[in-house]
């Protein structure tokens, strides 16, 4: 079996891409890094040795030789860098998010159809146990068809924030709108069932007084409204409530299964329940179960990052980039219709809280009534099309807030001043 020679833009979020190639050696050669901080590109090579080319520009790095790259910069900045790899001839796994603005999101799968290589998206909370044993038994049809879903997301980043911002005022996690992040909360949903959305209507929290006293200048959280293909209604919660939640539930015509909650056990998203019958109607049938889901791979996954997920969202890469059909990728049309709700729930926001239609991304007349749609909080992609990340307007926050974040983040290590 071939070995995939990998690359890694992004040493920081890619340590888990990283640990991977070095934990499945025989699949695998990590053949170079690339990170614009130095001191991340030091602490990798301490890592993994001379072996490995290092690059602080993307520019030398697309011209290394290597099969696949994976894609772990900064969140509003994928689609281009994953367009550039596959004309270069490379495959590509894309960590959160597939596209920033709908005219990305056009040219990422036009790419992708006319280059024909391989894009996966790296949607590591569908591959968390939970989760991932409701899609099989969703497609074994133990639950029947989808009725009602729900998925929380709720992550309160304060305490983290110098180490994921470094006090940058420019950073995307200060300047995105709360409903941009929506595809931990949406995304296993879609995922599991295969349903595709097709309707969405965003809410944004007007409680934002944590959120500034650490930079961020959007809403504090979200709620989407979306309506499947099937009829199916998910409310999708994300942001930074006070504490965290990572949960789904899913109600179908056979029952129901659902993740614990950490409140009950320490990574609760890692047990399920079913509570399902044997058929629509079947009352007197019903079975209850309560279970640890458990995989091939558990006792190698189990040092990977959140809940085991980042090992099985890699392994499934590697195997289709293998030529093994079964490797369950997210593509690019699926990774559109986990991302674009997030999109569109703003202009519903931005509207007064309208629905809004979502676009087929597999369809060329979809994808032509967007084309130059460049919506977005970010100067620099938008263009006259900028939108503020608070629909009531910008907030101000003063520079001393910034300034006191980064100088906690060069505090946890004194080479960064």
């Amino acid at each position: 079996m071939k070995k995939i020679r990998l690359g890694v833009l992004g040493g920081h979020r890619g340590h888990s891409m990283i640990d991977y190639a070095h934990a499945s050696q025989q699949d695998v050669e990590l053949v170079a890094i690339c990170d614009k901080m130095p001191e991340v590109l030091e602490k990798q090579r301490k890592i993994c040795g001379d072996g490995v080319a290092y690059y602080d520009n993307f520019e030398d790095f697309i011209k290394h030789d290597m099969d696949a790259v994976v894609l772990a910069n900064y969140a509003h900045q994928h689609a281009p860098f994953a367009i550039r790899c596959m004309e270069a001839g490379k495959h590509v796994l894309s960590e959160v998010l597939p596209a920033c603005t709908l005219k990305e999101a056009v040219e990422l799968v036009e790419c992708v159809e006319r280059t024909g290589m391989i894009y996966a998206y790296g949607e590591n909370y569908c591959y968390m146990p939970g989760p991932y044993r409701i899609r099989e038994l969703y497609q074994e049809g133990k639950l029947g068809e989808l009725e009602y879903a729900e998925g929380e997301y709720i992550h309160n980043c304060e305490e983290m924030r110098p180490r994921i911002t470094y006090g940058d005022p420019t950073h995307w996690r200060y300047n995105s709108y709360v409903t941009f992040y929506i595809t931990h909360s949406l995304g296993p949903i879609v995922h599991a069932t295969g349903l595709r959305p097709v309707k969405v209507t965003g809410f944004e929290s007007g409680m934002c007084e944590r959120l500034r006293r650490t930079g961020g200048l959007g809403g504090l959280f979200a709620v989407e409204m979306v309506e499947l293909e099937n009829g199916a209604l998910v409310k999708s919660t994300h942001g930074e409530l006070y504490k965290d939640s990572v949960w789904y539930t899913f109600y179908g015509k056979k029952g129901r299964m659902e993740t614990y909650r950490d409140d009950v056990e320490e990574l609760g998203v890692c047990r399920l329940i079913t509570n399902l019958d044997e058929y629509d109607g079947g009352y007197e049938t019903t079975v209850k179960e309560d279970f640890h889901p458990e995989r091939p791979f558990d006792d190698v996954a189990e040092d990977f990052g959140h809940a085991r997920s980042d090992f099985y969202m890699m392994y499934n890469f590697i195997r289709k980039l293998q030529g093994y059909e079964d490797a369950d990728i997210i593509d690019v049309y699926e990774a559109m219709d986990m991302a674009l709700p997030g999109i569109f729930a703003y202009k519903s926001v931005l509207a007064g809280g309208i629905p809004m239609e979502l676009p087929n991304m597999r369809l060329k007349e979809d994808r032509e009534k967007w084309r130059g749609d460049t919506m977005s909080t970010f100067p620099e992609i938008a263009g006259d099309m900028w939108v503020p990340p608070f629909s009531k307007g910008t907030p101000h926050v003063d520079a001393s807030v910034y300034e006191r974040i980064r100088q906690k983040w060069e505090a946890l290590d004194p080479s960064k001043k």
